[in-house]
C-alpha cells in the first residue's frame, strides 16, 4: 500500500501541471481544439499502433481476445471523433431569441478520468478526445494491472501534442498507480469522469468532487415468439463472446417465452452455446463465484471457456464458445441471475409479457440497476410496453447489446465508454456520458417582453370549481 501523503504530493503535482497546460488552451478556437482532438484520435486507431497497444492489453491484464480489442479500438475512438465532428463546444453554442437566452460552452477544468482493466484499450483515447474537445486537461488513473498499456497510451497521445507544438500535460498519467493516489486525484480534480466496477464508482461519487459515473450492468434480453430466433441467437452470441464478455452490456441473462424456449435453446447451440447439465451447474457457480466473499472469482473474469471449464471441471466439447445455465429465481441466493462478466448467460422462461417484465426489473433491481436491457421481437406494442415499464437506461431492439448499447455504426446511440444508469444505479445521468458532460456553460439571459399568463390560461375550468 501506497502512503497516503507521498500519494498526494504526486497528485498535487500532476493537478500543476494539467492546471498550467489547461490555461494554455482555454481561449483556444473551435477550429484549433477539434484539430488536435482528431489527432489524438487518429494517433489511437493507427493500425500498428492499435495493433500493438491490443496485443499489450490482453497480454498485461490477462482478459479479453486481441482481435476485439482492436476492433474496440476501431470503432469507438472513430465513433467518439464522429460524433464530435460539428459540434460546438467553444464559445457561444447557442441562442434562443424568442427567450433572450444565450448559452455559452466553458472548460470543467482538469477531468480525473478513472481507467478499467476491462476496457483499458479505447478508454484512454476516448476520455482523452472528449477532454481535448471541451479544453479541459484530463489525468489517466488506471486500474494496477492494466498500468502498463495505459502508460503507452498516454505517451502516444503526449507525443501527438509535443510534436504539434501543443501542452503536453494536457494528457497525464498516474504513475505508479495506486488506491491512495486515485483517492487523491479524485478529491484534487475539478470532475471525475469514473468507469469501473460498482467499488470505484461509488467511491468517486463520495470523494466530494462532481462526477461523472456508471452503474453496474447485468444486461438482459428478452426473446419473444415472434422473433427470427436464428437471427436472435446469432446476435446474442456475437454479443456475450466479444472480447470475452468484458462489457458490463454483454446479455447476462436471455428470458424466453415458453413457447420457444426448446428451440431458441437449440439455435444458441448452434452458434456455440453449452447447455450447462444439473450436475455440471453446483460446479461451475464455484469456480465462478468466492464461496465465502460471494464475489466473482478473477480467475474467471473475462477469460476463454475453456479456461472456465477446466476451472470447474466441466468437459467442454469442442466449438463452444459460452456457457447456458438455466434459473428460476433472482438475488442472492441464486447467483447465475447476476452480473457475471464471463462467457455465461442465464436462461428463464417467461408465459406472458407481464411476467417477461417482471423479470427484468427484478434481474437489474439485484444487479444492474437503471444500465440496460434488449429484446427480440417484431410486436411494436410490446416494444413501447417495455419501454414504459421497465427500470432501464437503453433498450436494445434486435441488436447485440455490447456491441450497440455505447454506440455502433448500425444505431444512433451516442458513443460511449460510460454509461449512466440514472438514480436506479446511483447515477447523476440516465445516458451515455459524452463530450458534453464535460463542459460548463454559461447562461446569459437578456429582458423580452413579459410572457406572464393569465389566470384563466394555466387554470382552465379548474377556476370554476
Amino acid at each position: 500500500m501506497a502512503d497516503p501523503h507521498e500519494a498526494d504530493k504526486l497528485i498535487e503535482g500532476l493537478v500543476a501541471r494539467a492546471r498550467k497546460a489547461q490555461a494554455v488552451i482555454e481561449f483556444m478556437t473551435q477550429e484549433q481544439v477539434d484539430v488536435m482532438a482528431t489527432r489524438i484520435a487518429w494517433s489511437g486507431v493507427k493500425p500498428d499502433f492499435a495493433r500493438k497497444l491490443a496485443k499489450m492489453c490482453v497480454e498485461e491484464t490477462g482478459m479479453g481476445v486481441e482481435d476485439h480489442k482492436y476492433a474496440k479500438l476501431q470503432v469507438k475512438v472513430k465513433g467518439t471523433l464522429r460524433d464530435m465532428k460539428g459540434q460546438k463546444s467553444v464559445g457561444v453554442i447557442e441562442i434562443d431569441r424568442e427567450k433572450g437566452l444565450m448559452k455559452i460552452a466553458k472548460p470543467v477544468g482538469v477531468i480525473g478520468a478513472l481507467i478499467p482493466v476491462t476496457n483499458s484499450e479505447a478508454t484512454p483515447f476516448v476520455k482523452a478526445i472528449s477532454a481535448i474537445k471541451t479544453r479541459n486537461a484530463v489525468i489517466m488513473a488506471p486500474h494496477p494491472r492494466a498500468a502498463g498499456c495505459n502508460k503507452v497510451a498516454v505517451d502516444q497521445m503526449r507525443a501527438v501534442l509535443k510534436k504539434h507544438g501543443w501542452p503536453e500535460d494536457l494528457i497525464l498519467n498516474v504513475d505508479p498507480i495506486s488506491v491512495e493516489a486515485s483517492k487523491a486525484l479524485m478529491k484534487r480534480c475539478d470532475l471525475i469522469l469514473a468507469t469501473g466496477g460498482a467499488g470505484m464508482v461509488k467511491a468517486a461519487y463520495s470523494s466530494g468532487t462532481p462526477s461523472q459515473g456508471v452503474g453496474a450492468g447485468n444486461a438482459v434480453c428478452i426473446v419473444d415468439e415472434t422473433a427470427d430466433l436464428s437471427d436472435a441467437a446469432d446476435k446474442i452470441m456475437r454479443s456475450k463472446v466479444f472480447d470475452y464478455a468484458t462489457s458490463c452490456s454483454t446479455e447476462n441473462s436471455v428470458i424466453i417465452q415458453e413457447d420457444v424456449y426448446d428451440t431458441m435453446v437449440k439455435e444458441l447451440e448452434a452458434v456455440g452455446g453449452y447447455l450447462v447439465k444439473a450436475d455440471e451447474k453446483p460446479k461451475l457457480q464455484a469456480a465462478m463465484w468466492d464461496p465465502e466473499k460471494h464475489v466473482l472469482s478473477r480467475d474467471i473474469v473475462a477469460q476463454a471457456p475453456e479456461k472456465i471449464a477446466a476451472l470447474a471441471g466441466i468437459d467442454l466439447p469442442a466449438g463452444k464458445k459460452f456457457f447456458m445455465v438455466e434459473e428460476t429465481g433472482v438475488g442472492p441466493d441464486y447467483p447465475f441471475s447476476g452480473e457475471k462478466l464471463s462467457v455465461t448467460t442465464t436462461l428463464y422462461r417467461w408465459k406472458t409479457f407481464d411476467d417477461a417484465i417482471d423479470l427484468v426489473n427484478r434481474i437489474t433491481d439485484y444487479s444492474g440497476a437503471g444500465h440496460s436491457c434488449g429484446i427480440h421481437t417484431i410486436n411494436e406494442k410490446r416494444i413501447k410496453e417495455l419501454a414504459l415499464k421497465v427500470k432501464t437506461s437503453r433498450i436494445m431492439i434486435r441488436q447485440p447489446q455490447c456491441l450497440a448499447n455505447s454506440g455502433a455504426w448500425t444505431n444512433g446511440m451516442p458513443m460511449s465508454m460510460t454509461l449512466g444508469c440514472g438514480s436506479w444505479g446511483g447515477n447523476s445521468v440516465s445516458e451515455n456520458v459524452t463530450w458534453k458532460h464535460l463542459l460548463n456553460v454559461t447562461w446569459v439571459s437578456y429582458p423580452i417582453t413579459s410572457t406572464e399568463p393569465t389566470d384563466e390560461e394555466l387554470f382552465g375550468t379548474i377556476m370554476n370549481e
